[in-house]
């Protein structure tokens, strides 16, 4: 069901509509070196055979995977006889080019620099993490996206219909409600909806109801929610989960959550991070928060999955709803930068440790007031020496009430 034609690849228009950059050096017939990233199914491969169709261009493969700096040299050192016997610039396609390492890419950079071929590099990781920079920064970048419903439905649609190409040979009926299923839980992986649609078809008999919604769930199989949980989705859904947590929005938050607990994401890792953001976004607004998300974790070490998906729930929910404050965040951020950029103060000798022989004689603990001689057990003395601020709570849950009190003490530290 591989296209043929330009014309009769469906969906990344934001690339490959009229005017845009790829269009016109598609239509120009210069293609230069690019990369190619995007998530599984989204048409990198197919693409990449479409611009030799459209341009004229000999192809040649590669798979990182399987592929090494040798394997490279040669393909290299064909373009280069292929240029000096007159032909024009072949194109290399490097399927999974994050797989190949530094060495493996810098191999690429003096062909690809001279122009004795095109690169066109196709990879499901960030581009800017998975690809070298000087590799980078001579290639033009293009982002595929997952594709829409709409899209993967045309597209099955087609294959059903297909009777050269495609399943129309079978003489299978799938039924509309199996094609939208297969459209929208596939998850914008075109290859992954094909696929199961071919295994649907293939495994019904031609005097049957044909393909059911039924029989599309099956074969579709179980949903990882799109989740690579060593690659770039682990961060972007942790991203997610973070800042819909920070955002209020509990819906949001558990959605996310649930996303990674079906890819598999590591159960300790989600712990840690609740336990961050108790204290980084919710802090003494509400202080329970942080004792929550401990327990959680300690709870979570205890009984494990799937139960602990109930506490994981429980938890992210009420950190999702509670007050939030970054005021103990920013002040010890604040508080830092003061101690790097500024001159260092001195511990006060009132202060200063006194427990040891000698101390009194170097001054050290002289005058120094014990808080809880005092009748509201705030002891009016210098606790810094020079006038700072650095904890300015919100005026949000339990943080309002501190303001009261901070104002409060610092009237009784200042003496009035």
């Amino acid at each position: 069901m591989r296209p043929q034609r330009l014309s009769e690849f469906i969906g990344q228009q934001h690339v490959l509509g009229e005017g845009k950059l790829l269009r016109r050096m598609i239509d120009a017939g210069r293609l230069g070196s690019i990369i190619l990233s995007g998530p599984p199914g989204t048409g990198k491969t197919t693409l990449a055979h479409l611009l030799a169709i459209e341009t004229g261009s000999e192809l040649r493969t590669l798979s990182a995977v399987s592929s090494g700096v040798k394997d490279v040299r040669e393909v290299l050192a064909w373009a280069t006889d292929t240029i000096a016997s007159g032909g024009s610039r072949p194109l290399l396609f490097i399927d999974e080019i994050h797989r190949f390492s530094k060495s493996q890419q810098d191999a690429l950079l003096p062909d690809v620099e001279a122009g004795v071929v095109a690169l066109i590099g196709a990879t499901t990781s960030n581009p800017y993490f998975a690809v070298n920079g000087a590799l980078l920064s001579r290639s033009q970048l293009f982002q595929l996206e997952a594709l829409k419903p709409e899209d993967i439905r045309q597209l099955l649609m087609r294959a059903v219909g297909d009777h050269d190409r495609g399943l129309g040979e079978q003489q299978i009926k799938v039924q509309d409600d199996a094609i939208d299923y297969l459209a929208s839980a596939s998850e914008g992986d075109a290859r992954r909806a094909l696929s199961a649609l071919e295994v649907a078809v293939l495994s019904c008999q031609p005097d049957s109801a044909g393909v059911t919604r039924e029989i599309a769930i099956e074969t579709l199989g179980s949903r990882m929610g799109g989740y690579d949980g060593s690659g770039d989705d682990h961060y972007d859904l942790a991203s997610a989960l973070i800042k819909s947590m920070r955002g209020s929005d509990v819906d949001a938050s558990l959605y996310w959550l649930a996303r990674m607990l079906e890819g598999g994401e590591d159960i300790r890792f989600l712990c840690r991070r609740l336990v961050i953001l108790a204290s980084e976004d919710i802090g003494n607004a509400d202080p329970q928060a942080l004792g929550i998300a401990v327990s959680a974790m300690q709870a979570c070490e205890f009984i494990g999955l799937p139960e602990c998906q109930l506490t994981l729930s429980q938890t992210v929910a009420y950190l999702a709803l509670a007050p939030k404050s970054n005021a103990a965040t920013a002040a010890i951020g604040k508080a830092r930068q003061d101690v790097r950029e500024n001159e260092i103060v001195p511990v006060p000798k009132h202060l200063r440790d006194s427990h040891y022989e000698g101390a009194a004689k170097l001054g050290h603990g002289e005058g120094y007031q014990y808080s809880h001689n005092s009748e509201d057990g705030v002891a009016a003395q210098e606790y810094l020496g020079v006038d700072r601020t650095y904890y300015q709570p919100v005026d949000r849950g339990f943080e309002s009430e501190l303001r009261q009190r901070i104002d409060k003490i610092k009237k009784r530290l200042n003496g009035s």
